[in-house]
């Protein structure tokens, strides 16, 4: 691998206190002039690289930058008339953003445009012809047009000549509707897997989809990314006493990504919460496995939506003994009354990725907010340059 541009370790300070944890590094995997606006502050000061971009500080207190995560590969190492071409769609484009200065390339530039009845029009304003091209547009709300805009932005890719067309979708919307609990239900996530592989995309890169099964309803090759470890990275970063945590799970069918999430985290114990539920977006909290009194609870899911599954655990944990309670999760998708839920005192802190932009509305002191560009542009690099995957995450 190239040299990398290592900048000087920043200082940060967080908005929320903890008698067991200190925070000493940064949290977020971003460029100064994206942090700004996060709850984790971190002084970052005016270092930029040398090609005047601003640099990705170091994410550990030793220097050494996790193997999977280097702070950004060097322009030398992309080859002049590369192949590669990164586009973004309106849904994310600071992610996209990030991913393309993480790589050392520029974003294609492209025409998005809405039609005064709502119809999406897309023009590529360069040639693809013979391109390995890859479009960044997670399927977040407002679900429905930004993933008819990822459809239309492949087929002119399509139908511009690309050799190959990458759908890389951070959040994949449709994914909860993944099988039938009851009789005449659809199965969205298959519908959507067919109308993204009949657009024209040749592979998918999606980030932590909400079953594993959803891999199978493409008829396409399919790279499942795994954000745990930009969360255990920044968890890494404060000091955790192995006989002060668990790890919950906030419902049963999320028990194999705790259980994955704790024995990363030196094997700590696993507590689940029984949940019963009556409705869409409606929760009703049961029991709880396992034992939290005295301890630091640390919920693990891959999405918060409302926020009702994940807040009435987080009660309940209180009511049995715990000390504090920090949730994490994927993909934020804050359908309100998520933010007045999240912010209502029974969380230490709420970490989250960037899979989903946040607007500046729903920010509140205990978010953070984590970049997962270092490991998307990693994981694209990898794709294009036919290597493995997986090992990233090993």
């Amino acid at each position: 691998m190239a040299s990398m541009l290592i900048p000087t370790p920043p200082s940060c300070s967080t908005s929320s206190s903890s008698s067991l944890f200190s925070l000493r590094r940064s949290g977020a995997f971003l460029p100064s002039d994206f942090r700004a606006r996060f709850a984790v502050k971190c002084e970052l000061g005016e270092s930029e690289s040398a090609n005047g971009r601003p640099v990705v500080p170091i994410l550990n207190t030793d220097g050494i930058l996790p193997k999977f995560l280097p702070t950004r590969r060097l322009e030398s190492s992309i080859p002049a008339n590369s192949r590669l071409k990164i586009f973004s769609g309106t849904a994310n484009p600071t992610l996209a953003e990030e991913i393309a200065w993480y790589m050392g390339v520029k974003l294609g530039k492209v025409d998005v445009k809405r039609f005064a009845d709502g119809e999406t029009y897309v023009q590529l304003q360069e040639s693809v012809r013979g391109c390995d091209v890859y479009l960044i547009q997670p399927t977040s709300p407002p679900a429905n047009e930004n993933l008819m805009e990822l459809q239309v932005m492949i087929d002119a890719c399509r139908r511009a000549s690309a050799k190959n067309i990458t759908a890389v979708i951070p959040y994949f919307g449709y994914a909860r509707a993944d099988r039938k609990t009851q009789g005449r239900e659809s199965i969205a996530a298959k519908l959507v897997a067919n109308l993204i592989t009949i657009a024209g995309a040749d592979r998918v890169i999606a980030c932590d989809l909400h079953s594993g099964q959803s891999m199978g309803y493409f008829d396409i090759p399919v790279d499942h990314v795994y954000c745990q470890p930009v969360i255990l990275d920044y968890l890494a970063s404060k000091t955790i006493s192995f006989d002060d945590l668990v790890v919950v799970s906030p419902d049963v069918g999320g028990v194999a990504r705790a259980r994955a999430f704790a024995k990363k985290l030196s094997d700590a114990p696993l507590a689940i919460v029984d949940k019963r539920r009556h409705g869409h977006n409606i929760a009703e909290v049961m029991n709880l496995i396992g034992d939290v009194k005295g301890k630091v609870a640390v919920m693990l899911d891959d999405m918060i939506d409302t926020a009702g599954t994940i807040t009435k655990g987080a009660a309940l944990l209180h009511e049995e003994g715990a000390k504090e309670v920090y949730a994490c999760c994927t993909h934020a998708v804050f359908s309100p009354p998520a933010i007045d839920r999240l912010s209502s005192g029974l969380f230490q802190e709420v970490i989250v990725t960037n899979t989903i932009p946040i607007p500046d509305k729903n920010y509140f002191p205990q978010l953070t907010v984590l970049s997962v560009a270092n490991l998307l542009g990693e994981t694209i690099w990898r794709v294009h340059d036919d290597c493995s995957v997986s090992s990233i995450f090993q």
